[in-house]
């Protein structure tokens, strides 16, 4: 596919659902009791990976383009899958669908397609099975597809994570919701907290403390109704486009700010970016963000603000090479297991650019400002690259062909018309 090129971004935009918020909310809504209403549904391959996961689990799941309708089940009303649950590209899915069906009356299979099928799982397998679970990969590996074997018990754990993850935190919170007694989780750094707030929004009661968490089961939830605020990891790349693009300025309405997401603001606002956040919608931590281009300046990224933009890192590295200095970041392994290893894809796509980027064991080093040029790119089949290739395409005016380019619809199906309307500024 030939990008967008050489192209001021101007006008206003409504960002997609917040992809993680859209996951949880059909998960919450099937082992609740009773119906949950969904408005503003991400309708992305992955979250559609979620619900017909669930509609083969027998729950009733209704979408009249609007609204989406879940009658809950509750964890005892799931139904022994017909097949397999094929869960596409989706890593939320089947790592926190691993602790949902942890205890079940039946067995299950989940596997996803080339790219999920060669991500780790024993993150979640490990701590699973310390509380009785009986989870294996294929060939005794840690790779999908993951058997789940029919289990009755549960019990609670004390866990201190190895790794700073929303989705393996999820994955033993939906376990812990089933177990007899007080599982503890122990972060190594606070991650992003959905699970935690959809929990008590669903009537569960849920104890936090720092980077202490602890949960008693089993607990029974109810439906409730849910409004999806816009993802700020789809934000992000329209916010570095708006600060790097020249004559750009780009108003994007309705963003999820909960404080656990925002790490990307505050690089933005350490870089020196001209972003204006207004609107504020407290109840639903959402907001009006609003960028012009920019004059940056480089930085260090490193420590307890990784978990709080790990998705954001493949664009903030574009944002890092039209500023001036050499930018850091540092403490980001975790992208190393993600669609595709991030942190080599992200560095050697951007070379093909002619960015100054190198990578490291954790992370990368970016000397800015570069000038961009042409060439022929691919998303390697992972959705944050594949975006962040368009944006950086727009700073050339030579042509960049991608390959794969279909992979950003994972999460932003309408990313390439979004790009081309704010390209002729009518929005």
């Amino acid at each position: 596919m030939k990008l967008i090129s050489a192209s001021p971004l101007n006008g206003t935009i409504h960002v997609p659902a917040d992809k993680s918020i859209s996951h949880r909310s059909i998960m919450f809504g099937a082992i609740s009791e009773g119906t949950t209403t969904i408005k503003n549904f991400l309708r992305g391959e992955d979250c559609l990976s979620t619900l017909n996961a669930f509609k083969s689990l027998g729950v009733p799941i209704t979408d009249d383009g609007e609204t989406i309708r879940v009658t809950g089940v509750g964890f005892d009303g799931l139904k022994k899958p017909a097949t397999a649950l094929d869960l596409g590209n989706s890593g939320t899915t089947i790592r926190l669908m691993m602790g949902i069906l942890a205890k079940q009356s039946f067995d299950t299979v989940l596997f996803g397609d080339e790219y999920l099928n060669k991500r780790p799982m024993n993150r979640v397998i490990l701590p699973l099975n310390q509380m009785n679970a009986n989870l294996s990969g294929h060939d005794n590996s840690e790779y999908p597809p993951i058997h789940i074997s029919a289990n009755n018990q549960l019990t609670p754990i004390t866990y201190h994570m190895p790794v700073a993850s929303a989705q393996v935190k999820s994955a033993i919170l939906f376990a812990a919701l089933q177990a007899d007694g007080e599982t503890t989780i122990i972060e190594k750094e606070p991650t992003r907290n959905h699970t935690e707030e959809m929990i008590r929004q669903f009537g569960g009661t849920i104890t936090t403390d720092g980077k202490n968490i602890r949960m008693t089961g089993p607990q029974r939830l109810v439906g409730q109704n849910v409004t999806v605020p816009g993802d700020i990891s789809s934000a992000a790349f329209f916010l570095v486009a708006g600060a790097i693009v020249p004559n750009s300025a780009i108003v994007l309405k309705n963003v999820g700010i909960n404080p656990t997401r925002t790490g990307i603001l505050d690089v933005l606002e350490e870089m020196n970016a001209d972003v204006v956040i207004s609107e504020e919608d407290h109840a639903n931590q959402s907001a009006t963000l609003t960028v012009k281009t920019s004059s940056l300046t480089s930085t260090t990224i490193s420590g307890d603000i990784i978990p709080r933009l790990i998705d954001e890192i493949p664009i903030i590295a574009l944002l890092a090479t039209q500023a001036n200095g050499q930018t850091v970041i540092k403490n980001a392994e975790e992208l190393k297991v993600k669609e595709t290893n991030r942190i080599d894809a992200t560095a050697e796509e951007l070379r093909k650019l002619g960015a100054d980027i190198t990578p490291t064991e954790d992370g990368l080093i970016i000397n800015g400002p570069c000038q961009l040029h042409g060439g022929n790119v691919s998303s390697r089949g992972d959705h944050r690259i594949g975006m962040m290739l368009q944006i950086a395409a727009l700073l050339t005016d030579e042509d960049v062909v991608m390959e794969k380019s279909e992979a950003v619809s994972v999460s932003y199906p309408v990313f390439f018309e979004d790009v081309t309307r704010l390209s002729r500024g009518d929005y």
